[in-house]
């Protein structure tokens, strides 16, 4: 799947080369999740997130952006306003990489150094490509944990994941043609393992040492375990949710073809 994402992106870029409005441009900001082990919180973020793009602007309303994004996205129930969840006891961190096409809408007609509105609110929906890592810490030692089967699945899960981006944001020409924007984007999935808990407690007889005690860490500090072959392990929603809020600088090359308003 991200071999097709990079054709597209290559397609992108290689097309209409006298396009009269590129833009080129990064951002940096932070990742959260919804998920097994964040139910409630919808902003919480949870680690870093750096992204940088190139954009095609058709208009003032309407562009296009490739992106590519690196973030990072944990919890802990250990941290957990819940009773039953800190006696689930479960963790996990994990890395994020993400590329993928975007669609803009501006409220307003916004061209850097030619549009008369130096600033405007705008949305954005897209699809994209998501290689995904989680991992955890158990006595120590860093484990990834898809190798592991913690659900008793008959093969590992994918690494890859197809995102429906959606967001909101606004930009503001602070220079020239020089653009910051802040926004916050959601990305729907098609996996319930970003954090490596979905559905129920495998059989631990049937796994290795090691797997088993990745699965049920209920009992490391009381030394209950409370996790019975079959019973609920995840919340049982089948996908899982991240998100970036970011702040961005881009830059926006006009060519002689612009549009001129002043």
């Amino acid at each position: 799947m991200l071999r097709f994402i990079a054709c597209i992106l290559f397609v992108f870029i290689s097309f209409n080369l006298k396009a009269q409005t590129w833009e080129l441009g990064g951002a940096v900001g932070g990742a959260g999740y919804i998920g097994d082990l964040n139910q409630l919180n919808p902003a919480k973020v949870s680690g870093i997130a750096v992204s940088a793009f190139v954009k095609r602007n058709f208009d003032g309303y309407l562009s296009a952006k490739l992106n590519y994004a690196f973030g990072i996205i944990s919890a802990a129930d250990s941290n957990s306003s819940s009773a039953q969840l800190r006696a689930r006891n479960l963790s996990f961190t994990t890395t994020l990489f993400e590329v993928s096409v975007i669609g803009e809408f501006n409220f307003m007609k916004y061209i850097p150094d030619v549009s008369k509105s130096i600033f405007t609110p705008y949305i954005y929906l897209g699809v994209g490509a998501l290689n995904y890592y989680p991992s955890t810490v158990y006595n120590g030692q860093k484990y990834g944990v898809r190798g592991y089967e913690t659900e008793g699945e008959s093969k590992p899960y994918p690494v890859t994941a197809l995102t429906i981006p959606y967001g909101v944001g606004v930009k503001y020409n602070v220079l020239g043609k020089w653009t910051i924007a802040a926004d916050i984007g959601y990305r729907y999935t098609n996996t319930d393992y970003l954090d490596d808990v979905s559905g129920n407690y495998p059989n631990k007889n049937a796994n290795s040492p090691i797997s088993a005690a990745l699965s049920d860490r209920s009992g490391e500090k009381t030394g209950v375990y409370i996790g019975a072959p079959g019973s609920q392990r995840g919340d049982g929603n089948p996908h899982d949710t991240y998100f970036f809020a970011q702040v961005s600088l881009s830059f926006t090359f006009v060519t002689q073809k612009c549009y001129f308003e002043r």
